[in-house]
């Protein structure tokens, strides 16, 4: 199995520097991962780096809170693309999704579609930690609704991240409509594999390097 395809190779960090990007860029072609993924700023650095290479440049919009308007959200999506970004990993409005305003929710969503439509991959992180399985639910239907590519299960920076029953949920719900991406405290290739056995078919992490060397063994 190459579950290098299988990985987005990840640095979000805010205090993550240039040498640090660079890096991580020239682990992820040594590998093959699918993406690298970072935040806006570090987009344009990642596609230069990443040029001659088939992995692809991946970044995060409205993150992590996912509390911006869908206009600032749709308005990062474009910048980031025309700074390079091939995929954009958006994180939904999770106030809205609990106050049950499902149309502000699919808006918000379809806000960074559109403004990704045919340039890049738009996944949406749906913040499971925060998230009754009902609402884990709706989100994913949302998403599919809103033209989304991936559902996301976590940013990894709030009180949880991936758990393989939420990736099973997920995949319940999206079928074979979109990709499942588990993202957040895959740290050894054990793990990676609970999420790809349970549907994923992305892994966000970053610990690509550890995964790799124990995938080896």
């Amino acid at each position: 199995m190459n579950i290098e395809k299988y990985i987005d190779h990840t640095l979000l960090k805010p205090e993550a520097k240039e040498g640090q990007i660079i890096k991580l860029c020239d682990e992820a072609k040594k590998y093959n991962f699918a993406s690298v993924c970072v935040n806006p700023y570090y987009a344009s650095l990642v596609r230069s780096q990443l040029k001659g290479s088939d992995v692809k440049t991946c970044v995060v919009i409205g993150f992590p809170l996912g509390a911006n308007t869908k206009e600032v959200k749709a308005f990062e999506a474009k910048n980031a693309i025309e700074n390079g970004a091939q995929e954009v990993d958006m994180v939904i409005n999770v106030g809205a999704l609990k106050d049950k305003k499902y149309d502000v929710v699919e808006e918000d969503i379809k806000a960074v579609v559109e403004a990704a439509k045919g340039k890049a991959l738009v996944k949406v992180i749906i913040e499971c930690c925060l998230l009754t399985d009902e609402e884990k639910e709706k989100a994913c239907k949302l998403s599919i609704e809103a033209g989304a590519d991936f559902v996301k299960t976590s940013t990894g920076f709030s009180t949880g991240g991936a758990k393989a029953e939420d990736v099973r949920l997920m995949r319940k719900v999206v079928g074979d409509k979109a990709g499942v991406k588990a993202s957040g405290a895959v740290r050894d290739y054990k793990t990676a594999m609970e999420m790809i056995e349970a549907g994923a078919n992305r892994i966000g992490t970053s610990s690509g390097i550890k995964i790799m060397e124990e995938s080896a063994k």
